[in-house]
């Protein structure tokens, strides 16, 4: 049956097509299994809290006709402000508004929450955008800057609220803005969508905009709410949709409540956080949590942001479920909230969970894995700058983020094919993982730590479960004793480390490379035993079982396995790492840009990333976790075999290090909503015919550090193959086929390394230009489009045109266009190099035909022709005022 819904409607009907109801909740009272509620456009201010849940073969779909058309929202848009005092307004809220939960007078709360009773759950949005509750009215009045916040600006918009008599009262400072002319509205209802009750199963939540929800704090040791989710249940999902504004949790896939052992930690005190989380577990399992009951849940194609503690969370409720395809960003900037349960994502036992294709940006912490991330896979993902931006105020540790923290979970956990580009792209407090195939730009930190609690005087390990192989069956108990992980084909590079993260890992005392470094590579894994040395200690001697300390060698660190790791720009492995392949004599770039909307990464690695020197990965290379004695495998128990890469296409036997098999592009985009997903999109630049690239082969000895000895139970590069060839010659030729010469270019010069760089010549393919310098005879190419430049000291050129851009104008402006490009790219400009780009293209643009544009950047540069990139090349062609010849000479220095 078809439910409908529409706002518009003056009275509510029966549901019918041609007279729908006017709440969604009335729907949500009588679906039954199969039934589809088809909800019109509009602002639903509501809490829907379905009834009766679906089957497996039929479950309950609640779809907005348009996409993100029909919104949910916890808020009521409040219009009675009155002026109290400068650019404070004021406002009285009789308390009958809020029913039985006022979240004006609710603190946020629970166990691992670290920000005081200060803050509240209630929230006041100015058009759509939570504004900061302050400490007092005084506050208010005079709002400072908070330096914590990723966005400082906007945090001096303040709201403080007081109760009197039956009324919340509310100041707060719109900053010269008249609040009854703009969207204000105050949170009222905890969640958006979310039974009241355990066990409503398979639903569909399809196509709604759901936000600003007064949210409770949600540790694994209470009830977890969220703006939506299924509260322990099965088989959800939630798609397509756009979460925004809760006070806490975006998505809940969490905990049900347990009355006897919720929050009990900070109520009691009696018993420590990490016992009462044990208890927990133990209850759940003995009251049914199961694969036949809870979790299976798919989130997809969601956009979630603007959240103030996860964007989704769950505790022991994301069993066997799959996260793919979402966008999450903006979690936790504000920095209102403190505490251990943070992040993008923060999910605790995330037994046989899959976490893929998923965009995950600017969050204090991009995913946290905590306990039990056992079968627990994370793959193809795109991480970046889910660190602290430069100049925000780092207030904690935990404030320090990464993309990915995994804490205290004796595995299997694989993370493969990511991208990992904050300044530290993991904390791994745990043991049991396998990160394979991934682009690594940041540090490990906190290798070997952090999985104590915080005991001084005597012992405080933290002793995690463990589970029978793909089942929530309480397998043992053990603490963590680090190691056990494999780090295979991986690429490392390491980027310039910011000062004030630095300062920030001194001035806590953390700085070190166990705890706190900004070292890219497996280093912090120096002085792990190899598995041959490890399991040798292990070797029974009757005579000695009696002696003190004989059961030490039961608590030392478990074994790394390494292999078909490539290390640039000074990046570094570990002691014990065998075939490594370091590169010295080149910098690597990796650039993520941002340009309406799109994300694009930029980078030159694959001009020198080395072939061959790898083997494919598979469940046998990867084995079994030490503690659970599980394989890292799929959750259905196949074995996973690592033969095709990010974007799906087949792998080599011997396959490129890193997440991409295609080495012969440098541009990869990340796809928007509009494009139907949000994972990277690859997007081949064909190289020019005739020009070589320098594979491993064709280096000098020198230029390649490589270790002979096996790693695992292979050897680095094809068996039999001399995939190195050192004694191949060395000395390479660049062949570069151009389409076109300008010539007549001498007047033309600027800085360029010290030097001054006359140009001769300037040849043109596509968006890549080699410039000729008339003194030295040095080309360098530049790739326009991306900003990546570097020189050729032997070269071959072959063009098929010339053209004399000494007679026109046009040519010769976008000569001057190019080489002012090189020089800010090469930092040579002594002025303001926004200031040069910005005055070219003013010059350069009237010159121009009216329909095309010149974009030039200190990073870039690019022409527009309606609303199309197009290449330099052809922007040559179009706006030519002398003729082009036909050319046939080869122009070389050798």
């Amino acid at each position: 049956m078809q439910i409908y819904v529409s706002q518009s409607v003056v009275r509510s009907g029966d549901g019918t097509r041609n007279h729908p109801f006017r709440f969604i909740q009335e729907a949500a009272d009588i679906a039954q299994p199969g039934d589809v509620v088809i909800v019109a456009p509009g602002i639903y201010r509501e809490f829907v809290h379905p009834a009766h849940g679906g089957t497996k073969e039929q479950p309950i779909i609640y779809c907005s006709t348009e996409p993100q058309g029909a919104t949910i929202t916890g808020a009521e848009q409040i219009k009675e402000w009155e002026p109290f005092k400068g650019d404070v307004w004021k406002v009285n809220v009789p308390n009958n508004i809020f029913g039985d939960y006022n979240p004006f007078t609710t603190y946020i709360e629970g166990d691992w929450y670290f920000g005081g009773k200060t803050g509240h759950t209630g929230d006041v949005y100015l058009n759509g955008k939570s504004m900061y509750e302050a400490g007092s009215l005084e506050e208010v009045e005079n709002p400072q800057i908070r330096r914590s916040s990723w966005e400082p600006e906007f945090s001096v918009y303040t709201w403080f609220s007081a109760q009197e008599m039956n009324d919340t009262v509310i100041f707060a400072n719109f900053q010269g803005k008249n609040p009854n002319e703009e969207n204000v509205e105050i949170s009222v209802r905890r969640n958006c969508f979310m039974p009241l009750v355990n066990g409503i199963n398979y639903i569909t939540v399809s196509g709604f905009l759901l936000c600003q929800a007064a949210t409770q704090w949600a540790p694994p040791t209470a009830y977890q709410d969220g703006l939506i989710g299924p509260h322990w249940a099965k088989g959800w999902i939630i798609e397509d949709c756009e979460i925004s504004e809760s006070k806490c949790s975006g998505i809940s896939l969490g905990k049900y409540l347990q009355p006897a052992n919720n929050n009990k930690w900070t109520k009691t005190f009696i018993k420590d956080g990490t016992q009462t989380e044990r208890d927990a577990i133990c209850q759940a399992v003995n009251e049914g949590w199961d694969k036949e009951n809870i979790g299976s849940h798919i989130i997809r194609r969601c956009e979630i942001h603007d959240c103030g503690q996860t964007g989704i969370v769950g505790h022991l409720g994301a069993v066997f479920s799959t996260i793919e395809d979402n966008h999450i960003y903006r979690i936790n900037n504000k920095h209102n909230l403190a505490g251990a349960e943070i992040g993008g994502i923060k999910i605790h036992a995330a037994i046989d969970t899959v976490i893929r294709r998923n965009h995950i940006h600017h969050c204090t912490r991009g995913l946290w894995l905590d306990w039990q991330a056992q079968g627990t896979r994370v793959t193809q993902n795109f991480f970046h700058d889910n660190t602290p931006p430069e100049g925000c105020e780092i207030d904690s540790g935990l404030s320090l983020g990464e993309d990915i923290f995994v804490e205290v979970s004796h595995g299997p956990t694989l993370i493969d094919h990511n991208l990992l580009l904050s300044d530290i792209s993991c904390r791994l407090s745990t043991q049991g993982i396998a990160l394979v195939h991934n682009m690594i730009h940041g540090s490990f930190t906190f290798v070997g730590e952090g999985t104590d609690n915080g005991g001084k005087k005597f012992q405080s390990c933290r002793y995690t479960p463990y589970h029978v192989p793909h089942s929530t069956k309480i397998a043992g108990f053990m603490t963590i004793l680090h190691g056990d992980a494999r780090f295979y084909n991986n690429i490392f590079v390491q980027k310039e480390i910011r000062q004030d993260l630095r300062d920030y890992a001194h001035s806590s005392g953390m700085e070190a490379l166990s705890l706190i470094n900004f070292i890219c590579g497996t280093k912090p894994y120096d002085g792990y035993p190899s598995k041959e040395k490890y399991f040798a200690s292990l070797q029974p001697d009757p005579s000695a079982i009696r002696e003190e300390g004989y059961n030490d060698k039961y608590y030392d660190h478990l074994p790394v396995y390494t292999g078909g790791n490539a290390y640039f720009n000074g990046a570094q492995p570990c002691d014990s790492e065998m075939g490594a392949y370091i590169e010295k004599n080149h910098i690597v770039k990796i650039i993520v840009e941002e340009e309406d909307g799109h994300f694009r990464l930029h980078t030159n690695l694959y001009e020198y990333l080395p072939r061959s020197m790898t083997r494919m990965i598979s469940s046998v290379v990867l084995g079994e976790a030490f503690e659970p004695e599980q394989r890292f495998e799929n959750r259905d128990g196949s074995e996973i075999i690592m033969d095709s890469d990010y974007f799906g296409r087949k792998r080599s036997i011997h396959p490129l290090c890193g997440p991409f098999e295609e080495g012969a592009a440098d541009r990869f985009t990340v796809a928007m909503p509009s494009m139907g997903s949000r994972a990277i999109y690859h997007h081949r630049k064909h190289r020019l015919e005739g020009r070589t690239r320098k594979r491993i082969s064709q280096r000098e000895p020198d230029e390649v550090i490589r270790e002979t000895e096996e790693w695992g139970d292979f050897v680095n590069g094809p068996e039999g193959e001399g995939s190195w060839e050192a004694s191949e010659k060395v000395d390479e030729v660049a062949r570069i086929q151009a389409n076109i010469t300008m010539t007549g270019c001498e007047n033309i010069s600027f800085p360029y390394n010290g030097t001054l760089f006359q140009v001769q010549d300037i040849f043109v393919n596509g968006n890549t230009a080699w410039l000729r310098d008339l003194k030295t005879q040095k080309l360098v190419e530049v790739d326009c489009e991306y900003g990546i430049y570097s020189e050729k000291k032997k070269w071959s050129v072959n063009s098929l045109q010339t053209v004399d851009a000494g007679k026109d104008i046009n040519m010769s402006g976008l000569v001057q266009t190019v080489g002012t490009l090189l020089c800010v790219l090469s930092k040579s400009m002594s002025h303001d190099p926004a200031d040069a780009c910005k005055t070219i293209s003013e010059r350069v643009n009237k010159a121009l035909e009216p329909r095309i544009t010149m974009r030039l950047t200190p990073k870039y540069l690019k022409f527009i022709q309606e609303k199309k990139f197009i290449s330099l090349e052809d922007v040559i062609y179009r706006v030519k005022t002398s003729p082009i010849e036909p050319v046939t000479e080869t122009v070389e220095n050798l």
